[in-house]
């Protein structure tokens, strides 16, 4: 599948904040979007999802023009900044609804295993970004769309979710953003990067110092 989104334009109280942006995602490849906090990337994706209207957009998927809102379509899966899962939900419910398996879940994370009947509020930040970020890439879908899949993660957690995606990029779109930058760059088959409202499409790390996102250097 290939996910384009093009010509989008957004306004804030008639503030242009994007403009003349342009990203393609396809299956098979991660795609990225980086770029300063306050830039735009969580409206971008938002956009992307149909959460968010702006005053122009075009989505076209296969070169097909997609008529409604890509959280309509059921194929689409997105992950927010925010939690999304409410906090007097169980964990075996949520699991159950989302029809990811649990028991495979506690294998990979054992410590999760005695939380099965636990509300979500019980659980840490961390392990509720885990558990969020783990659903959305594991249920079915054909798009996915991460929001900051890395914040708040141990580094052990993080390893396994960049793996997690690596998988799943096998048979979805994978379309995301985060400001730790360099779990962005080692994972990332793709990377746009986001400035002055606009996507400029990074050829080599090297672009991402020359357009002062990293400061020279950053990269050695």
């Amino acid at each position: 599948m290939k996910f384009e989104l093009d010509n989008v334009e957004l306004y804030f109280k008639n503030k242009r904040i994007l403009n003349g942006i342009y990203l393609k995602a396809e299956t098979g490849k991660i795609t990225a979007i980086l770029g300063r906090n306050g830039c735009g990337k969580s409206s971008l994706l938002n956009i992307a999802f149909g959460t968010l209207k702006p005053k122009y957009m075009l989505i076209r998927i296969d070169n097909k023009p997609l008529l409604k809102p890509l959280y309509k379509t059921r194929f689409a899966k997105y992950l927010p900044q925010y939690n999304f899962i409410a906090d007097g939900m169980k964990l075996s419910l949520v699991f159950k609804l989302y029809k990811v398996d649990w028991f495979v879940f506690s294998e990979k994370f054992e410590g999760f295993s005695k939380y099965k009947n636990s509300k979500f509020k019980h659980l840490s930040g961390g392990e509720r970004r885990l558990v969020e970020t783990y659903l959305i890439l594991k249920a079915k879908s054909e798009i996915v769309i991460l929001d900051e899949p890395f914040s708040h993660l141990a580094p052990l957690y993080i390893d396994k979710i960049k793996q997690f995606i690596e998988e799943e990029k096998q048979h979805k779109v994978i379309l995301l953003s985060d400001h730790m930058y360099q779990h962005i760059i080692d994972s990332s088959d793709t990377i746009y990067l986001l400035q002055n409202g606009t996507t400029k499409k990074i050829n080599q790390l090297t672009d991402l110092e020359d357009y002062r996102y990293l400061s020279e250097g950053s990269l050695s």
